[in-house]
Parts: structure tokens; C-alpha cells; sequence
């Protein structure tokens, strides 16, 4: 069961999603392997820091986040990596490193590559790291309010 805020957020916005359970896994590219998702429809959510504030960065799986790319295309001073330390208590209900990209459920920004723009529909973790959610890109856009900017880069 995806975590109960995602949910009730999900439902209480008419959107039409599945979730799926697969074999436990960590990373992005081991979560789409184990669900049976393209990488490039497999979003991974990362934890960034802009000039003092945590940020999400929502790209696919198959791709790197570039935080020098990210920087110039906010027009930020600063952007980093988060520390896990700095962020595992931002998501209640969450196992680390499975947070939803829903920054507005957690009060933070949330910028999305453009290359996933791309796509009709996209997964991501449900907050597990044994669940994955999938809906369209449309529903994603509008509930999660993210910025587009260029900030990916191939492996």
C-alpha cells in the first residue's frame, strides 16, 4: 500500500493510477528492472539542496542528475546533492530513498527534466521500496505543480 498521504492525495484528485509490488529494490534502474518499467519512463526522485533550500529533482532512471546544469537553469548560486541526514526526516511514512516526487505533500519545489516531458505516463517509488506507482505524465504535471528545466544527463 502506498504510503497513506500519497494515496488519499492520488484519490482525492480523481487520478486514474496503478500500483504495483515487486522484489525489493534500492536504486531507480533496479526498481524499474524489477517492476519491468523502461528507465525512461522510471522517474527517480533526488534530494538537491538550492541555495539553502531541499529541492526534489525528478528525472529517469537511465539518466544522472547534472546539479551544475540544474544551477544555471534555476539560476541558482548554489546547488547540491542533499545529505541523507539533512532530508530522512522530511518524509514521514516513507523508507528513505523511496519518497514520492509530490514535493508540494512534503513543502518543497519540485523540477522535473524535460526529457521524461517526453513521455505519456511515468512510475515512480509509492514510498516503499517494494511499490511503484504509475500514471500519466498529465496528472503527475498538474498535481505535483513542477518546474521543467534541463538538468539530466546520459549515463
Amino acid at each position: 500500500m502506498p504510503a497513506r498521504a500519497l494515496a488519499d492525495f492520488l484519490d482525492n484528485n480523481n487520478v486514474n493510477y496503478h500500483c504495483y509490488n515487486h522484489a525489493p529494490a534500492v536504486t531507480a534502474s533496479e526498481v524499474a528492472q524489477s517492476a519491468h518499467i523502461p528507465g525512461r519512463h522510471m522517474a527517480k526522485t533526488v534530494i538537491v539542496d538550492v541555495d539553502g533550500k531541499l529541492a526534489m529533482a525528478v528525472l529517469p532512471a537511465n539518466q544522472y542528475l547534472d546539479p551544475e546544469k540544474l544551477r544555471l537553469a534555476l539560476h541558482a548560486n548554489r546547488v547540491e546533492l542533499a545529505e541523507e541526514e539533512d532530508f530522512k526526516d522530511c518524509f514521514p511514512l516513507c523508507e528513505t530513498g523511496s519518497e514520492p516526487p509530490f514535493g508540494n505533500l512534503y513543502n518543497m519545489n519540485v523540477y522535473v527534466d524535460d526529457t521524461l516531458l517526453s513521455e505519456d505516463w511515468l512510475a515512480f517509488n509509492a514510498g516503499t521500496h517494494t511499490e511503484v506507482i504509475k500514471m500519466g505524465m498529465g496528472d503527475f504535471l498538474r498535481l505535483s505543480q513542477a518546474q521543467a528545466c534541463a538538468f539530466a544527463m546520459l549515463h
